[in-house]
């Protein structure tokens, strides 16, 4: 017998249950939609209005990129939390500048470049030379420091003014590349590295085989440092207005100036005439305000930053034919990779997709590479042949390096343009291939057994390097090599020996390299954007349009929000994102990255270049 009073609190209960869902369904909905008007109503409020006698306040924080390698989520987390980014893009700043440039509401540009970092100077020359064009226009650059590095100090170097703040510093030490080196500690773990390489200077592998560089190493890292270094000094004397030889002999001599100054090093700069004048804070906002106009509290100027500024120089370009921007930057690798690196298969399509679109006449190729695995190169240089095939001019921009695999997808382009300081060249291959059998054997683990082949089981790193194997490997090195030099010879007009004879792994700067017939002109992205529109006969009505690969609509909804004034927003209301978000997985030593994609029992061979700058 069913008891009545039980169904009526049964009833009542799954009532009350749904009851509560339904509220609890409700408040959520009301929340997020809330959330998501209030972030799209501010989302789509448009660029701050920019006044009359304005100031572009130019202060990037973190790594100078060609493109973001930070996904769109982070970068809006990041902005919400209130902390900086971690990357700036070379188009945004150039971009800026160039339509400030234009723009008649700016007078005038304040840098500070103390947070911004840099891989190398290649991309750097692209800013400092679009603040030269800032300058050209009659406009003046004012640059402020805290405590500025050498590459800081040679984008600083680019401004009417430098000034430096009293308890500041400038530190210029030269350049240098110096490597950790394995051999001791894989003998100690009973791991045998065996290298198969084409070139007498290819060292990227030597710290597995090695306990210190090679001769043939130092000699070729001391030449090519060497000749960035004096581009270096060059440069900046020639903005400063100092001998390039004088410059070099006061770096030279900072060990022993810097304990004569009391170890005032604001007041040594100021003496060196490496800046024009020191300058706290406040004084800089006063300058402002004498040539500007002050904020209505006094305590600031009229300005307007980066981030604010930059939606002002969208261009759609609807109607108008094409030049595709396709960023190649970081390491070459095998299939299909996000931003931040190469990959074969990823960047082909992208240079496929543009050979296909009809809008597009040319295309550029920013590269930005140390190289990687041989094969994914291939597979990109495939591509700027069949792109040219179809009647697209390609050109190469090269930014700070394009070496080794970074030089086999450039050398088919229909023109390369590097800068004087970009780090080239580094024609060579080499294989890598790690055996453990020692270090087994010490822990009592012995690998035996039976094969049906002579190959079968050879590339067990359990048993030792077979030598048969090895051969073999080394003749699959060798033809890479012949092919490598093959390509380039035939792609600069040139024979196999004359491109043999500056190759063998050879890295050069820029100018060396345009010395040697390895590239044809000195020059930024913006030079070969114009080169390109001219080689398709665009004249002076085209659009510039980057090529990327595909977004969701999740990630441009991001994009939106987080480069919009509702992060900044949600940060005032106190909606924070967690710190902890945000915090990068530290990096392993930059010669242990050549292992990331290494998979055990598959060599790998490999187009590489460990040659970046500190």
């Amino acid at each position: 017998m069913t008891n009545p009073s039980g169904r009526g609190f049964a009833t009542f209960m799954r009532a009350l249950g749904r009851g509560i869902n339904l509220t609890r369904l409700v408040i959520i909905n009301v929340v997020f939609f809330g959330l998501l008007f209030l972030v799209l109503g501010l989302a789509f409020r448009g660029a701050p209005k920019v006044g009359p006698d304005s100031v572009l306040l130019l202060k990037p924080t973190g790594m100078l990129v060609e493109q973001y390698s930070i996904d769109a989520a982070q970068r809006a987390l990041a902005r919400m939390s209130g902390q900086p980014v971690g990357q700036v893009q070379v188009r945004d700043l150039v971009a800026a500048i160039d339509r400030a440039a234009r723009d008649p509401r700016i007078t005038r540009i304040l840098l500070d470049p103390s947070d911004m970092q840099f891989g190398g100077m290649g991309a750097l020359e692209d800013v400092g030379t679009a603040l030269d064009r800032f300058r050209a226009a009659g406009k003046p650059v004012i640059a402020w420091g805290t405590n500025l590095g050498q590459m800081q100090y040679l984008l600083a170097a680019h401004a009417n003014e430098v000034l430096l703040d009293p308890a500041g510093s400038i530190s210029i030490s030269g350049l240098s590349d110096y490597r950790s080196y394995y051999k001791t500690l894989l003998d100690k773990l009973g791991v045998s590295a065996h290298l198969f390489r084409v070139g007498t200077f290819k060292s990227a592998a030597e710290p597995f085989i090695l306990d210190a560089p090679s001769q043939a190493s130092l000699e070729a890292d001391k030449y090519w440092m060497g000749g960035l270094w004096n581009t270096w000094l060059d440069e900046v004397g020639k903005l400063r207005h100092i001998d390039a030889a004088v410059l070099g002999q006061q770096v030279d001599n900072l060990p022993a100036e810097i304990p004569s100054a009391q170890g005032d090093i604001a007041q040594l700069a100021l003496k060196f005439h490496w800046v024009d004048g020191l300058a706290t804070r406040e004084q800089v906002v006063q300058l402002m305000q004498k040539h500007g106009v002050a904020t209505d509290n006094g305590t600031g100027f009229r300005a307007v930053d980066l981030a604010q500024y930059l939606p002002q120089t969208i261009d759609l370009g609807v109607g108008k034919p094409q030049i595709a921007v396709i960023v190649a930057e970081g390491d070459i690798v095998a299939g299909r990779q996000p931003a931040g690196k190469i990959g074969g298969e990823s960047t082909a399509a992208l240079i496929r997709a543009a050979r296909a679109d009809d809008n597009v006449r040319a295309i550029v190729l920013r590269v930005d590479s140390p190289g990687g695995e041989a094969f994914a190169a291939e597979q990109i240089r495939r591509e700027v042949v069949l792109a040219r095939q179809a009647g697209k001019p390609v050109i190469v921009s090269m930014g700070d390096m394009a070496a080794s695999g970074g030089y086999w997808i450039s050398m088919d382009a229909n023109r390369i343009f590097a800068q004087p300081d970009t780090i080239t060249g580094s024609i060579g291959i080499f294989g890598l291939y790690f055996t453990a059998s020692d270090g087994l054997a010490k822990l009592g683990i012995n690998t035996a057994g039976q094969g049906t082949t002579p190959l079968a089981g050879a590339f067990d790193f359990r048993r030792p390097l077979d030598p048969a194997l090895g051969a073999m490997i080394q003749s699959s090195v060798d033809k890479g090599y012949r092919d490598f030099v093959g390509n380039v010879a035939k792609a600069r007009g040139k024979s196999f020996a004359d491109i043999d004879a500056i190759a063998q792994g050879r890295v050069w700067s820029g100018e060396q390299a345009l010395q040697r017939g390895l590239v044809d002109q000195m020059g930024g992205l913006a030079d070969a954007i114009d080169y390109a529109a001219k080689d398709a006969k665009l004249g002076s009505r085209y659009a510039v349009r980057y090529f990327a690969p595909p977004t969701s609509a999740f990630q441009k909804f991001f994009m939106g929000f987080g480069n919009s004034a509702s992060a900044r927003m949600l940060a005032w209301l106190g909606l924070h994102a967690p710190q902890s978000w945000l915090q990068a997985v530290p990096r392993l030593a930059p010669e242990l990255q050549l292992l990331e994609h290494a998979q055990p029992g598959k060599p790998v061979t490999y187009a590489y270049c460990f040659c970046r700058i500190r």
